[in-house]
């Protein structure tokens, strides 16, 4: 999955492809490259973001939508946890809301969900962007996380979103520290034994950089990125969610044939 922000203030690429042409111009970029499926966003929600309105967001992204759609027939992602902005990106073209609140910001959005009969990306993120990452505890993180993806899964089933369309993401960075976010990859395969399958993102993220203490600039973790992509595909994920496809799909590539080799 190729990202496409489309914000001023997104925390890696901000402002680079703010504009439509821009912006649709880099997603078709990325699909030369080999990304399967877009991701557009319209809000920034690295910690500390300040909320956009409604009006403005899709403003940002149906353009967006509709430029990619017409070039391109593939799955395209809309990241927001607004159930009016998901609706207008559905009739533009999208083909899965991708929501870091889990459906959980509005009260209508699991309804809205059910509506739409598109894919859903169920994200857990513990608060809320601007407080998120402001000293986050967990007993236990994997279990708690793996829990509470599980619930909102049977919550979303319940308000008529089909199990198939149904992924869970365990949001690293999305009030998890560096260790959560090495203990949530450690062990995705607890969170893909569910029976649901796995969209993982953690391209360029801080935790990285935790590692690395050089890393202090996203653009300076492309090993670290691929580093974690080659270990979410090979504990259960579905989709890696990445700025850097070209070098992902390397990386994958040459994990994939090593395996081959060794059977």
């Amino acid at each position: 999955m190729g990202i496409v922000n489309v914000t001023p203030d997104s925390f890696s690429d901000g402002g680079r492809h703010a504009g439509v042409e821009a912006a649709v111009a880099h997603g078709l970029r990325l699909v030369e490259q080999g990304a399967d499926w877009l991701d557009v966003g319209g809000e920034s929600t690295r910690p500390g973001a300040e909320p956009v309105s409604v009006a403005d967001e899709i403003a940002r992204v149906v353009p967006v939508i509709e430029g990619l759609r017409a070039r391109w027939p593939g799955p395209i992602s809309i990241d927001t946890m607004k159930p009016e902005v998901a609706r207008a990106a559905v009739a533009s073209g999208a083909t899965m809301w991708n929501d870091v609140a889990a459906l959980g910001f509005a009260p209508e959005a699991m309804a809205v969900a059910a509506e739409l009969g598109c894919d859903v990306a169920l994200m857990h993120m513990k608060g809320e962007p601007r407080t998120m990452q402001t000293a986050p505890h967990y007993d236990d993180v994997v279990a708690e996380v793996t829990d509470w993806l599980a619930a909102r899964a049977g919550t979303a089933m319940a308000a008529g979103v089909a199990r198939e369309r149904i992924w869970l993401d365990p949001g690293l960075g999305f009030g998890k520290t560096a260790q959560h976010n090495l203990a949530l990859t450690a062990h995705l395969g607890r969170l893909a034994a569910l029976g649901f399958p796995i969209l993982y993102g953690a391209s360029r993220k801080r935790m990285i950089q935790s590692i690395d203490p050089t890393a202090t600039e996203p653009s300076d973790r492309l090993g670290g990125s691929l580093a974690l992509a080659l270990e979410g595909a090979r504990r259960g994920a579905g989709i890696i969610r990445v700025h850097d496809v070209r070098e992902t799909m390397q990386a994958l590539a040459v994990q994939a044939a090593v395996r081959e080799a060794a059977r």
